[in-house]
């Protein structure tokens, strides 16, 4: 039984490297740490500033309130501030936030908070939500809940988002309903986090990354929000990361494009990824590489995976290692192996052990699966353990084993199972066979099928039988067809074909020999003389001894007695006995007498025992003939 995983195709780790969710930081927002408020929505033109310039001088509130915003705007600090202040004295609470945000810029943090708790105490929905990050800066976040609040109650987008951000970072459940609000008011980041809520609810996503399942095992560690999930909520996120993406979140194109892949919408995906990628978005650029390379033009693909690898994405670089192996090309496959590794993607170290492998070089090999291994990556430790156990190192192997099988490795527990088998600990290789079969380990449920027919548990074997022979395996075929047709023999002359039938040509057609001659028999049993002269020809090429013998029984009833001479002689050179009495047989009728006892001793040495019997009377009359 061959080990699993020694000869594995190059790793291809999903589409998406998976970074923590993008974002601003947990306190940005697009306006930075406050933002400057007016009293009157005015355009920022010399024009307009010459007028309020001169409604200043004449001692006019909002004209002051006003300049001192479009000022600061543009960066005149100095210019700004005598104007704000003077607002200020005369209660302008828009006045009294913009100084916050001025004195903010100037780096007097808590003068500006001072100002910002006086325009909020007078209903500034801007300078809540300054003060409110001010203090979660600071590590306060009761104080900065309240003030968020305020903020977000009071209607504001920048108040909302900041109060979800805080209440998610806390692992609350209330965060959705804020970032509902923000993205409602046009946030093009609450669009986004909230869809990536959304998105978390909806089964069969990744915490982090709708596609990519984690090759190590391991927990992405993101908190998971305790809200009911539903089947509306995909719908729902895609909806929100569109609103997102439209507004230029690159990552929300990304996971846009993410959901439309996956239910095989691969042009508009495409476009999305495209989109993403040209804004600088690494993880897109490699996505759209993997759809190009799908589609058959990976020219074009090589191109996108090489933006991504630049950029520092490890999943571009093994693709384009992967590419390059494929063309024969090992010296640059490695060196993008490398690239990919030192980006932090350890599928490249296990990808050098692949690719060092295929070259013989054994120590290296060993080297990079090891170095893999170690950083938890499941298929690297089971391919250090392949390759110890061809080494002669059963015992370096199987803690290798174990730990790839503990992290989820299904090759490995199927291996640990053959360890086991080999030292006829058969209570402990059924445990891993059993562990690999529930995990859709073809090879292991045909294990697992075969050791209950040894107990008699004929039902639990066919489950698992049937299991394997789903999942390809022409021997597991070949058994359920076996066992179904000692329930359910097949009538001679009636067409229709049986279950077994069925199963027995499922394994026909991969190539097993012992089904190809059951096919034959079945034929032959209705009448069907061409279909079995089809499968036992077939089974004898292939090597098949029994069915050569077959053959060479239906030639001879057909009257072609020299081909059957033929295709017995074959069958009794590989070991076959009736193959060899039937050739004494012949030899006698055609008074080849010494030829016939040389058969004779043949067929007496394969057996079986009534075929050795019949052989010693036969050769003892033959030699009476001899000597008369």
């Amino acid at each position: 039984m061959a080990l699993m995983g020694d000869k594995a195709n190059l790793l291809e780790t999903g589409r998406f490297v998976s970074p923590p969710d993008d974002g601003q930081g947990p306190l940005a927002s697009a306006a930075g740490p406050g933002c400057t408020e007016t009293t009157t929505l005015t355009a920022d033109t010399d024009e307009e500033t010459t007028r309020h310039r001169h409604g200043a001088e004449v001692g006019d509130t909002e004209s002051m309130s006003v300049l001192g915003a479009l000022l600061l705007r543009r960066g005149d600090l100095d210019g700004a501030e005598p104007y704000l202040r003077a607002a200020t004295a005369t209660g302008d609470r828009a006045a009294a936030n913009n100084l916050g945000v001025l004195l903010h810029q100037r780096g007097y943090a808590d003068e500006a908070a001072g100002w910002w708790r006086i325009a909020a105490v007078a209903g500034s929905a801007a300078a809540a939500h300054a003060l409110g990050r001010h203090y979660r800066e600071r590590g306060d976040e009761p104080a900065a809940e309240y003030w968020l609040r305020q903020s977000a109650e009071s209607r504001h987008a920048l108040g909302a988002y900041a109060l979800a951000d805080l209440l998610e970072h806390r692992g609350d459940a209330g965060a959705e309903r804020w970032f509902r609000a923000a993205a409602d008011q046009g946030h093009r980041e609450a669009a986004y986090r909230l869809a990536r809520i959304l998105d978390r609810h909806h089964p069969g996503h990744e915490p982090d990354d709708p596609r990519r399942p984690d090759p190590f095992g391991t927990s992405t560690g993101r908190r998971e929000l305790p809200e009911p999930s539903g089947e509306d909520t995909a719908g729902e996120a895609e909806q929100w990361y569109r609103q997102a993406a439209a507004r230029g979140h690159r990552r929300a194109a990304l996971h846009l494009g993410t959901l439309l892949e996956e239910r095989g919408d691969t042009q508009e995906a495409g476009r999305w990824y495209l989109t993403a990628a040209k804004d600088g978005e690494p993880r897109a650029a490699c996505a759209l590489g993997f759809l190009l390379r799908d589609a058959g033009d990976t020219d074009s693909a090589a191109v996108w995976w090489r933006r991504a690898a630049q950029d520092g994405d490890g999943n571009a670089a093994n693709a384009l290692g992967a590419l390059h192996a494929d063309r024969g090309e090992p010296q640059t496959a490695e060196r993008w192996y490398r690239a990919a590794l030192d980006a932090g993607d350890h599928n490249g170290a296990f990808n050098l052990g692949l690719l060092c492998a295929e070259q013989d070089r054994t120590a290296q090999a060993e080297q990079w699966y090891r170095r893999a291994a170690y950083t938890g990556h499941r298929e690297a430790a089971n391919a250090l353990a392949v390759l110890l156990l061809q080494q002669g190192d059963p015992a370096g192997a199987e803690p290798w084993f174990s730990k790839a099988a503990e992290a989820g490795s299904v090759d490995a527990a199927f291996n640990l199972g053959i360890l086991h088998a080999g030292r006829n600990e058969t209570a402990a290789a059924r445990q891993w066979y059993e562990r690999a079969a529930a995990a859709g380990h073809t090879e292991a449920a045909l294990q697992v099928a075969i050791a209950l027919l040894r107990d008699g548990d004929e039902r639990t074997a066919e489950r698992h039988l049937r299991c394997a022979a789903g999942g390809g395996s022409a021997e597991a075929a070949f058994r359920l067809g076996t066992l179904l047709e000692r329930r359910q023999r097949p009538e001679e002359g009636d067409g229709t074909a049986t279950e077994c039938e069925e199963w027995y040509e499922r394994a026909a057609e991969q190539g097993h020999r012992s089904a190809q001659v059951r096919c034959g028999m079945i034929a032959a049993f209705r009448g069907d003389v061409a279909g079995a002269s089809r499968w036992y020809r077939t089974a004898a090429e292939a090597g098949s001894r029994s069915g050569a013998f077959n053959l060479g029984l239906l030639l001879a009833r057909e009257g072609s007695e020299p081909e059957a001479a033929l295709w017995w002689t074959r069958a009794a050179n590989a070991g076959h006995g009736r193959a060899a009495l039937r050739l004494a047989l012949l030899a006698a009728r055609r008074g080849a007498l010494a030829e016939g006892q040389r058969w004779c001793t043949r067929a007496v040495e394969l057996g079986p025992a009534a075929v050795a019997e019949r052989a010693a009377r036969l050769r003892d009359a033959l030699q009476q003939e001899l000597t008369a």
